[in-house]
């Protein structure tokens, strides 16, 4: 495609689709489906990805957002898993340096805790060595006294010491849609709020799909050679359309993340600690707030809307509270929070926090290929796996050949360097562009945070703006970025906009609130929204908010009503 990836080329993209054969058309718009058309589009495959709602917006932004080489696998034994994590995650800290920060993480040891002392240090030695950590960033152990003055809120009864290791930081939602991004630019046909509702056969064998664009109500067929089912959660119900639910089926397990003002939970970085019934959980400090998660529960309810209750709340407020007893957090000190689904393999006899995370890849009769289970940090490899198979299959029907795949070598859109080797200096000269520009230096900060290299297409939109000596002003930055996500992130709604373009409604909620009917307004005047539609989009934003304000009581009161709350309650 040579047009933009925008929301107003969606049409256009999707004309594209059906007028001629793909080799590949990959279902679900995650990481994971991110990955195979970055990938594939790389080898030179005419690869197409759908996306029934907007990219990122199930599991792929609602993680605990860590890049993290899985020392809980080391435990289980898996050293495989451990290795191609810990390799992953280098590249992934290499090619998206803007999304992939470094987060030291402390390991606290306890007596009779999950992990002992020598324990600890000679399993965080070989979880270095296996994940080839470099020597800066290998692990440390600390003392008791050592532990407390690096982390003085910790619970001092037992304390023996600590471990001190490096994981990474990521947001999730924006690592996807920079993938996709990338894809794009490689030749990817990508389109979001477009749903398959079935498939159609040749025979016995799948060789397209009958889809309907959710925003025009318009329907097409796209045909490829290959179809691949990319879609988390929700393969088990892709497979069931296809005829082919049988064998190994998913587990979902839900985890549930609350975020806290930082002067609520002042820790002074990242923690992996002990909760009072013998799980393992983070808190994780990232600029004003702090995070903790999660839970790892059996879900059975609706998969399209995971819901954070009142009991996930106050098992998360126990847990943070019981390690960190000085600092008393209540229901009321919650801003915010995000609940969302693990598809995990069921594995006979085993609890959730046991179940592999691993990945496999099923073949059904029809062809169809599903690739099912996996985590953030091993998207690539995964895509890996799926793409040598369709690229022998495809070699071995047509004849031509495939590259290998070099997508470990690929800079993820916004993490260029622009000439720098190191990735800091980059920044330096962003935020200095932006200040000589008008933008307040936290308005900028935060455009880089987010969007990394990407920062200076916002800047260029400014410069139409701007009055000649005068600082920008907040409705000027507010368009500016809000253009460039419509533009060149196919940003359609405006609850995408504050939840998975910026994450405002998990770390910045009273900005999201602030700023809902601008994005709003500027959406509809860019989209030609008519008041009807300005109305949805509001009242979408109100849904959004009131999942927020009221929480149920557990997943019973879920099933039990769809009635929104008329009044927002306190969290």
């Amino acid at each position: 495609m040579n047009t933009h990836f925008s929301a107003n080329n969606r049409t256009a993209v999707l004309t594209s689709m059906a007028d001629k054969e793909l080799d590949l058309l990959v279902i679900g718009g995650g990481i994971t489906g991110a990955g195979i058309a970055l990938d594939a589009s790389q080898r030179g495959i005419r690869v197409g990805l759908l996306e029934k709602n907007d990219f990122g917006s199930g599991t792929s932004s609602r993680s605990t957002k860590l890049i993290h080489g899985g020392l809980r696998y080391l435990k289980q034994g898996d050293v495989k898993l451990v290795q191609e994590v810990g390799r992953e995650r280098a590249i992934l800290y290499k090619n998206a340096p803007h999304l992939v920060v470094a987060a030291p993480m402390l390991l606290p040891v306890y007596k009779g805790g999950t992990y002992g002392y020598l324990a600890s240090s000679v399993g965080l030695y070989v979880y270095d060595w296996l994940a080839g950590v470099e020597r800066r960033e290998r692990r440390k152990m600390m003392s008791r006294e050592e532990t407390l003055r690096l982390e003085p809120l910790l619970k001092k009864d037992g304390l023996k010491g600590a471990g001190y290791y490096y994981e990474y930081r990521t947001d999730d939602a924006r690592l996807t849609l920079d993938i996709m991004k990338t894809a794009w630019r490689q030749g990817a046909s990508i389109v979001n709020y477009t749903e398959m509702t079935e498939f159609i056969y040749r025979g016995q064998k799948a060789v397209g799909v009958k889809v309907t664009d959710r925003h025009l109500g318009k329907t097409y067929e796209i045909y490829a050679k290959k179809i691949v089912n990319a879609t988390g959660p929700w393969v088990d119900g892709v497979r069931k359309l296809d005829g082919s639910l049988k064998g190994k089926r998913l587990y979902l397990t839900k985890g549930v993340h609350l975020v806290v003002e930082k002067d609520k939970l002042p820790v002074t970085q990242s923690a992996y600690f002990d909760t009072p019934d013998g799980r393992m959980m983070f808190v994780i400090p990232r600029g004003n707030i702090t995070y903790v998660g999660t839970t790892d529960t059996g879900y059975k309810q609706d998969i399209d809307h995971p819901r954070t209750t009142k009991e996930d709340r106050d098992y998360l407020l126990r847990a943070v509270n019981a390690m960190f007893p000085d600092v008393k957090l209540e229901e009321k000190d919650v801003v915010s929070h995000w609940a969302g689904l693990r598809p995990l393999i069921y594995e006979e006899g085993k609890g959730p926090s046991e179940l592999s995370r691993k990945d496999e890849i099923f073949i059904s009769d029809s062809g169809l290929i599903t690739i099912a289970g996996g985590k953030l940090t091993g998207f690539r490899k995964m895509a890996e796996k799926v793409v040598d198979l369709v690229a022998v299959d495809l070699s071995r029907e047509s004849g031509r050949r495939f590259d290998a795949c070099r997508t470990d070598q690929t800079v993820i859109s916004g993490g260029e360097r622009m000439g720098h080797t190191d990735y800091a200096a980059c920044k330096q000269e962003l935020l200095q562009a932006g200040v000589s520009k008008g933008v307040d230096a936290a308005t900028a900060q935060e455009w880089i945070e987010t969007y990394g290299t990407n920062t200076l297409h916002i800047y260029s939109r400014l410069e139409t703006l701007q009055e000649k000596g005068k600082k920008q002003s907040e409705e000027q930055l507010l368009w500016a970025q809000l253009s460039y996500a419509m533009e060149a992130e196919m940003t359609t709604t405006a609850v995408d906009f504050l939840r998975l373009r910026t994450g405002w409604t998990y770390f910045q909620l009273k900005k999201a609130e602030e700023k809902a009917d601008a994005v709003i307004r500027m959406m509809g005047a860019t989209l030609g929204w008519n008041e009807a539609q300005k109305e949805k989009e509001r009242g979408a934003v109100n849904d959004l908010l009131e999942t927020i304000y009221h929480l149920p009581k557990n997943e019973e009161e879920i099933s039990l009503t769809s009635n929104p709350p008329t009044k927002r309650k306190a969290l």
